[in-house]
């Protein structure tokens, strides 16, 4: 096996090898880049070199995460030196190719990757919040060109499957069980236990599924290692397929991800190819081969049977169980199923052995783990950090200072709706390990971590996503489906004045009636209900009391006035802009006609410092009758 991996290796050093000999312009292609221009960038770069007659590569490569920064390109010159480049929009192209082939483009470079240093430039490795990070599943993440396998390949790819097909299917789970591997979706459940189960089943064919339904709002975590590195991803489902006894899989992808649905498509074809799927897989006797399945985007199919009825064709709902996937899974068989970047820390477990991968984390969770930061910061970003990593330096890292004295934290969403919300002064004191967060009954989830400042209201947010739970709700129980409409309509009646004293009773009955529900999905909806009832109860008592929301979301608690000490000349383009023409000019005075407006914000996005929201009910007590007016 190892002999026949080295000479793949050998022809794919040589493809890399020859990718490097002149100077290469790496864009990266994924979906944070897309969305801030980088397409047209791309296409702006090679129509530049192909006009100047540059001899220069423009190569497509995968992000590293530095999602604010994007369009985000990197220059690497022949010799090694490399300088990245932010806000590279298209029409900035010129400039950059005007002064950076030759020297550094001062007012576009971001930092120093590779070589001599430069005056007045940081170096990548030095930048806080890349220091930080222990990049190891990332590490190939904006280096190669992810539709490439040679690239893989050529930075060590498939060298841990080879060392995998050398040893027993018992040395393999073994490994991996050591590792103290769980599953990363958020479900923590032990990867060597549930392959042991799957070893042990002597019913033919076994199935292995790739749980690639990453739902979770916030979470962005599997689609960064499926766009960026997806051979990564495949390596880790034959080396489990090797461990099993499976012989074939379903990669189940949900529909919204559109690119990596594309990258992962053409890298299970890429290394079928190689013969690193299929018969005989690098001549060890293996085989095995899988196939990419595009859910329809159902939150449920998240949960593990929810996934698997999907893939039987029913109609997405979680199953009943027992039986469990083990005994029968899809099309009744014996199946496992793990989450994306559990595959690809197999992947990097086999690569570089038990001592290097346990070399960080914690006692219950060795390595590392990726997480998706987003919400009110100003470094939306992906990052790996070890297990036990402080959250609040993280924090520091992508909210700095200057930016924190603008606005004040106040909660930590982790693992998106079923997981719960912490306040701040709970949060940042933990570590981010999964047993740290469960004495504060919430979950680390699967690495969407959203920070919430102070403009957003708890209220809201519990409307938002007891919506999301009782949208997303398969129906099957009415335990679920009911619960989460109460849950709803508790919310939704305190967002508008109506809360009463014993919410919080019905609160806690609907808490205790949920946990009969078939799955997960029903059990954990009340986490973020409960939490907020717990730790916010101030500002939900606010509303309740007062019909008061401190924050200015809940819409039937504010109304929009016109400041009359301002003389903004953007409230003619805050007049247009009204979708039903409240904003009104009369006698030359402006003022909002609250029987029109519906709070919807158009006037305050255009005209911020003219439009002021204030409490609903906060109006001047009429004057009685008979009594004076200057009284």
């Amino acid at each position: 096996m190892l002999k026949a991996y080295e000479e793949l290796r050998a022809k794919s050093d040589e493809v890399w090898k020859n990718t490097q000999a002149r100077t290469v312009i790496r864009v990266p292609i994924a979906t944070c880049s897309i969305a801030a221009g980088a397409r047209e960038t791309l296409e702006a770069l090679e129509s530049a070199v192909k006009e100047r007659g540059l001899d220069v590569d423009v190569q497509t490569v995968g992000e590293r995460g530095l999602c604010w920064l994007e369009p985000l390109v990197e220059i690497v010159k022949a010799d090694g030196s490399a300088v990245l480049y932010e806000h590279v929009t298209s029409d900035k192209v010129e400039q950059l190719l005007d002064e950076a082939l030759d020297d550094v483009s001062a007012d576009l470079a971001f930092a120093v990757v590779e070589g001599t240093d430069v005056e007045g430039l940081q170096r990548l490795d030095d930048f806080d919040l890349w220091a930080l990070q222990e990049r190891r599943l990332l590490l190939r993440c904006g280096i190669i060109d992810p539709d490439n396998i040679d690239h893989y390949i050529a930075h060590g790819g498939y060298s841990g499957l080879a060392q995998a097909l050398d040893q027993s299917q018992e040395e393999v789970i073994q490994t991996v069980s050591d590792s103290t591997l769980r599953g990363r979706s958020g479900s923590a459940f032990p990867t060597g236990t549930k392959w042991e189960f799957l070893r042990g089943k002597e019913r033919e064919p076994k199935y292995l599924i790739c749980n690639a339904d990453e739902g979770d709002p916030g979470a962005f975590v599997n689609r960064i290692l499926m766009e960026c590195d997806p051979q990564s991803v495949i390596e880790g489902m034959v080396i489990a397929a090797h461990a099993t006894g499976a012989t074939y899989a379903f990669f189940y992808l949900r529909e919204e991800y559109p690119l990596a649905i594309e990258r992962m498509e053409k890298a299970v074809e890429q290394a079928r190819e190689r013969g690193l799927l299929g018969d005989n897989i690098l001549e060890s006797g293996l085989s095995f081969d899988m196939k990419i399945w595009v859910g329809a985007g159902s939150y449920v199919c998240g949960e593990e049977s929810g996934l698997l009825a999907s893939l039987d064709d029913e109609r997405g709902m979680p199953r009943i169980r027992p039986p469990f996937p083990a005994d029968s899974g899809v099309f009744e068989q014996p199946t496992n199923v793990n989450n994306v970047e559990t595959y690809s820390d197999v992947t990097l477990i086999m690569e570089k052995g038990l001592e290097f991968y346990n070399s960080v984390g914690t006692e219950a969770n060795k390595g590392t783990k990726i997480f998706s930061l987003s919400g009110h910061i100003q470094r939306v970003c992906v990052v790996e950090v070890a297990f036990g990593y402080p959250l609040r330096d993280l924090y520091h890292a992508v909210d700095p200072a200057t930016y924190q004295e603008r606005r004040k934290l106040k909660a930590l969403q982790a693992g998106a709706a079923l997981a719960g919300i912490l306040p701040t002064h709970i949060a940042l004191k933990l570590p981010l390990d999964p047993e740290a967060f469960k004495p504060h009954g919430v979950l680390m989830g699967g690495g969407g971590l959203v920070f919430i400042d102070d403009t957003a209201c708890i209220v809201d947010l519990n409307v938002m996503f007891s919506w999301f739970l009782e949208d997303e709700s398969c129906g099957r129980c009415t335990t679920c489906h009911g619960g989460t409409q109460r849950m709803s309509e508790i919310f939704r009646r305190i967002g508008r004045g109506g809360g009463k004293s014993n919410d919080y009773d019905k609160m806690e009955l609907l808490g205790q009636a949920l946990q009969y529900s078939n799955c997960i999905h029903g059990s954990a909806s009340p986490t973020i209900m409960l939490r907020s009832a717990e730790y916010f109860r101030e500002e939900i008592d606010q509303h309740i009391n007062e019909q008061r929301c401190a924050a200015k979301v809940c819409r039937d608690l504010i109304r929009y006035e016109i400041d009359s000490d301002s003389d903004s000349d953007k409230l003619p383009e805050a007049a247009a802009i009204c979708p039903t023409e409240a904003v009104v000019q009369e006698d030359e005075k402006w003022s909002i006609d609250q029987s029109k407006c519906i709070k919807c914000n158009a006037c305050k996005d255009v005209a911020p410092d003219a439009v002021r929201i204030v409490d609903a009910f906060d109006v001047l007590p009429l004057t009685p009758v008979g009594a004076s007016a200057t009284a």
